[in-house]
């Protein structure tokens, strides 16, 4: 249903953000050791001083250097929202998905030729929910006579309990944080070349080109300002059409509800059923 090389194209291509700096107050000096002022001196507002913004020296560092900067600071993000469309010899799949390191997730993948799916992970359960595109897509290739009870049993309703499920699982796999993180921490690049300055999705960024062992080469925009997190992943097939793939939303803290237990079918149960038809 989902090829592999889809969700291994989702999970190379996380990197990315834009970064913001921290700012700590400054406090006022001890009033008891300040000297006497005048009224008209007190009255004068005292100017905030700007806040300093961590800057990346693309200068000074090298290509590599910069990469690992980026992964560096992927290794150390709680949260993300990743979007955008990963281009497959199976077709094209969009994404919007934001994610967590607590095993949270919420979001949309729409698959080619398929619909669209709903995920939502809340940390202990995973749920997902078709559309009607997606369930007569289904039903269409199941192509017997349980293709149209399956789409039937399953409109409108989540699906869980499948997480043991080798091939149910495929379909979370790329929704979880910590996974996504550990796979391009751990990624190797044959080669990667410094570009140029530019402003991707209204964040300050610096380019870099690198090549995979498979010769694929892909542009890395990296945030020049507060964290190095990757803002975008571009990458050019001839073959397979072009990957565009954005991040953004670096720890924002993510809430997700269940759904309602009317709304929801256990894997187990849904297999039972189908069988017994």
């Amino acid at each position: 249903m989902l090829s592999k090389r889809l969700v291994s194209t989702a999970a190379i291509c996380l990197l990315l953000g834009a970064g913001t700096a921290a700012c700590g107050d400054n406090k006022d000096s001890d009033k008891a050791a300040a000297p006497a002022t005048t009224a008209a001196a007190a009255a004068t507002p005292t100017a905030t001083p700007t806040p300093t913004v961590a800057k990346l020296d693309t200068d000074k560092l090298s290509a590599q250097e910069l990469e690992q900067k980026a992964k560096d600071a992927l290794a150390g993000a709680t949260a993300l929202r990743i979007s955008g469309t990963m281009a497959d010899a199976d077709g094209k799949m969009e994404m919007d998905l934001s994610m967590d390191k607590k095993g949270q997730c919420l979001g949309t993948v729409t698959l080619p030729g398929m619909g669209k799916i709903d995920i939502i992970g809340d940390g202990k359960a995973s749920y997902l929910k078709g559309d009607p595109t997606f369930l007569a897509a289904m039903a269409g290739q199941t192509g017997d006579k349980n293709g149209a009870q399956v789409a039937e049993l399953l409109k409108g309703r989540y699906l869980t309990g499948f997480d043991s499920d080798p091939q149910m699982k495929m379909m979370t796999s790329f929704c979880s944080l910590s996974d996504f993180s550990k796979q391009i921490v751990d990624g190797k690049t044959d080669k990667a070349e410094k570009g140029v300055a530019g402003n991707v999705n209204g964040v300050k960024t610096f380019s870099l080109k690198v090549t995979d062992s498979s010769g694929e080469q892909s542009t890395l925009q990296i945030a020049t300002e507060g964290k190095p997190y990757l803002v975008q992943v571009e990458t050019v097939s001839a073959k397979d059409g072009n990957t565009t793939i954005n991040f953004s939303d670096f720890d924002k803290p993510l809430t997700v509800q269940a759904p309602p237990a009317d709304n929801v079918i256990d894997f187990s149960k849904f297999k039972a059923q189908v069988k017994g038809a």
